[in-house]
């Protein structure tokens, strides 16, 4: 088993980049998860095809706001060359990271996950 050290997250933590994934690296145990989850408040762990995910849906006063915030989202996701699958509707955009590479989750979905809180605030 490998083991990893994630360090408690601050509010800095959506500053921090994302590190190349590569085909065979491992997901984040468990463990980890229960380390890195309560750092991402609000985002729920979900498993669809037997692949575990972190997911989160924002509300919108309209759909205008809705698609800003999707657009953004693509922004930072280009950036950092890390893209999640994202569901805009009317008042409501549902985001979930996960790693495609390894079929699962990775630390760089809980920095993308701290990178989308931010852009609310921004």
């Amino acid at each position: 088993m490998i083991r990893r050290e994630f360090p408690l997250w601050n509010s800095e933590n959506a500053q921090t980049k994302c590190t190349a994934c590569h085909a065979g690296e491992p997901t984040v145990t468990f463990e980890e998860i229960a380390l890195l989850q309560p750092q991402v408040i609000g985002w729920s762990i979900v498993e669809r095809n037997g692949i575990n995910r972190l997911e989160r849906v924002f509300k919108f006063k309209d759909f205008a706001d809705a698609l800003a915030f999707t657009n953004k989202i693509g922004q930072i996701a280009e950036e950092e060359g890390h893209h999640p699958s994202m569901l805009t509707e009317w008042g409501k955009v549902t985001v979930t990271w996960w790693t495609h590479k390894i079929k699962g989750l990775h630390r760089n979905d809980f920095i993308m996950a701290a990178k989308t809180d931010q852009l609310l605030t921004v």
